[in-house]
């Protein structure tokens, strides 16, 4: 009985294998899709789209002032040449570049020598041209007391008379050249007229200066400027706003009134800009001739706008967009809008979105038409 058993078993032992292996893969699989139904069958059953918060800012329009800035440089209002008022050679220079000086102070010196001779002439002919005038009042004082005598001739009165008037006018003559004298020798020494600080030099000692040559440079600091060029597009803005505020690159943070003296009726051939001069209302402590400065015009806007963060601007196309959020569903649209002007990090709505309306600003390119999201406005995103 066992012998036809093994050889059953001989004959079918290929086909016992193959349906044994079937039916471990067959339960394995079974409790595979089991245990995959227990574990994630829940999550795909209750899979929902996920409303996500939303970073946004409320819109508010409001009127601007739109600042100009420019920057100058700090010049003397005035600013001369000295020279001597005559001809000579230098041998004194009591000033060097950069010196300040105080009215009256000595700037360089001529020789003399000549000068110093034309005033004695000048004594001496006045001594002689008294004398002369001396004498011929005498004569005629003289002349006058024959009066009424044999002797007295009324035409040698007159003469007598006439000599001592020029006698008089010859001393009148010499009095003037000794003055003139006197003016050109202390026209030698050259002398500032006002305080200022030397700016130039323009001569040295043992130079025979002409008459009316440059000596040195001398600008004031009484009176000192800012100077500006104009772009041709930003005139108007200067000449409606002639009043303004300047700042040291030296002093950050500090402004001082400034107002418009003078704008040039023609550009620059080179920078075609204008030049425009304003004066220094309130000089600070410390400013000086060449310092840069920075001088702003604040013009209002008379056209409301609102001012977003660039973050919140999609561009499609040519048209800038924001997405606007619905307060009651959360929804957002996309609304194109007018700008008005663009900043570094901000831009100014003109139209396009209406006043209390909620925009996304951040993660805009991330956004669909229709999808919902939780708007979180600043003071929450503070208190988060």
């Amino acid at each position: 009985m066992r012998l036809p058993n093994v050889q059953l078993l001989r004959k079918f032992p290929v086909k016992l294998v193959v349906i044994g292996a079937a039916g471990v893969a067959l339960a394995g699989g079974a409790f595979a899709a089991y245990s995959f139904t227990k574990t994630h069958g829940a999550s795909v059953a209750s899979a929902e789209p996920v409303i996500r918060p939303a970073r946004v800012a409320e819109i508010s329009y409001r009127t601007q002032g739109q600042t100009l800035l420019l920057a100058g440089t700090v010049v003397p209002r005035i600013e001369s040449t000295l020279g001597f008022r005559v001809a000579g050679k230098i041998i004194q220079r009591s000033v060097d570049l950069g010196a300040v000086v105080k009215p009256g102070d000595i700037i360089a010196s001529l020789d003399p020598a000549d000068y110093q001779l034309a005033v004695d002439n000048a004594r001496a002919a006045l001594a002689s041209a008294e004398a002369d005038y001396v004498r011929a009042k005498a004569d005629h004082e003289r002349y006058l007391n024959l009066r009424g005598s044999m002797a007295f001739v009324p035409q040698t009165l007159d003469q007598r008379q006439s000599l001592a008037s020029t006698a008089l006018a010859r001393v009148d003559q010499a009095r003037s050249q000794l003055s003139s004298a006197e003016n050109n020798l202390a026209y030698t020494v050259l002398r500032a007229d006002a305080a200022g600080v030397v700016t130039a030099v323009q001569a040295e000692v043992g130079q025979v200066m002409a008459q009316g040559q440059g000596v040195v440079r001398l600008a004031r600091l009484d009176e000192l400027e800012i100077v500006v060029g104009v772009p041709e597009h930003r005139l108007k803005v200067v000449r409606e706003n002639p009043t303004a505020t300047f700042e040291l690159w030296s002093d950050p943070g500090r402004h001082h009134a400034a107002k418009l003296r003078e704008l040039s009726p023609s550009a620059d051939p080179v920078t075609r800009t204008y030049a425009a001069r304003f004066s220094v209302l309130e000089p600070p402590e410390f400013i000086g001739l060449g310092m840069t400065a920075t001088l702003g015009f604040e013009r209002p806007d008379r056209t409301p706008v609102a001012e977003v963060p660039l973050s919140a601007i999609f561009q499609r196309g040519t048209q800038p967009a924001v997405w606007v959020v619905d307060r009651n569903t959360g929804t957002v649209e996309l609304r194109p809008v007018t700008i008005a002007r663009w900043r570094d990090d901000t831009a100014a709505i003109l139209s396009g979105v209406k006043e209390g309306e909620l925009i996304a600003t951040a993660g805009v390119h991330k956004l669909e038409t229709g999808q919902k999201v939780k708007p979180l406005l600043p003071q929450q995103q503070a208190a988060r």
